[in-house]
């Protein structure tokens, strides 16, 4: 349930900005929407993590991208980095909210980094809705094509790098699973200490009030 609802609010995120930018092509799909149906993919969501999972390998998946229309957005390609950003964005803000829920209800601390639940069944739920949330966060701006990430370094990046993206875009989710797969352990080391960071920097932010 954690993960449903942080998949689907980072898309419905996307869809937003993009309506909002001036792109109706989300809204028009019936993407603007919180029905998880709308947003799940049976490869992605479903066939993936299954076939992760039962061979013994890290677990992988995701939702159905919002289907974007850039020649539709305002700002260009900073358009569609503000339509990107928007979904990471939304994962963090849901984990800061959920860390502050869990730390001020005692459900939650910070040590060496780390997040530790100090009760029962909401201290699991809670903790976990903080580390899922972050770790979409996290992954997504990587800056690999069709990920988030890369919608931002398409930005600022001169002509020469993008091209290279361009030519990226249409095999880009088989180079994120191989990343996936063949560098597990370098994966896990980058995004655990982004998420240590960032726990770092809400646990001290909290201490500020």
């Amino acid at each position: 349930m954690v993960i449903l609802v942080s998949m689907v609010l980072h898309e419905l995120a996307h869809g937003l900005v993009a309506y909002w930018l001036g792109d109706n092509t989300a809204k028009d799909d019936g993407r603007l929407t919180l029905n998880p149906l709308k947003h799940l993919d049976p490869v992605m969501s479903f066939l993936i993590p299954i076939m992760m999972f039962m061979s013994g390998g890290p677990i992988f998946g995701g939702a159905k991208p919002v289907p974007v229309n850039t020649s539709k957005l305002k700002h260009g390609p900073w358009g569609m980095a503000l339509v990107a950003i928007a979904g990471p964005l939304t994962n963090f803000i849901l984990a800061f909210v959920g860390f502050l829920i869990g730390t001020w209800t005692g459900a939650l601390q910070v040590m060496d980094g780390g997040l530790y639940y100090t009760t029962g069944l909401w201290g699991i739920i809670i903790a976990e809705f903080v580390l899922v949330n972050l770790g979409f966060g996290v992954f997504n701006l990587i800056p690999i094509p069709p990920l988030d990430g890369s919608r931002v370094l398409y930005a600022i990046a001169p002509d020469a790098v993008r091209n290279v993206m361009d030519g990226m875009e249409r095999w880009g989710i088989i180079v994120v699973m191989l990343v996936v797969i063949v560098f597990p352990s370098f994966l896990s080391v980058v995004m655990g200490g982004a998420v240590s960071g960032i726990l770092s920097g809400f646990s001290w932010f909290t201490h500020l009030f």
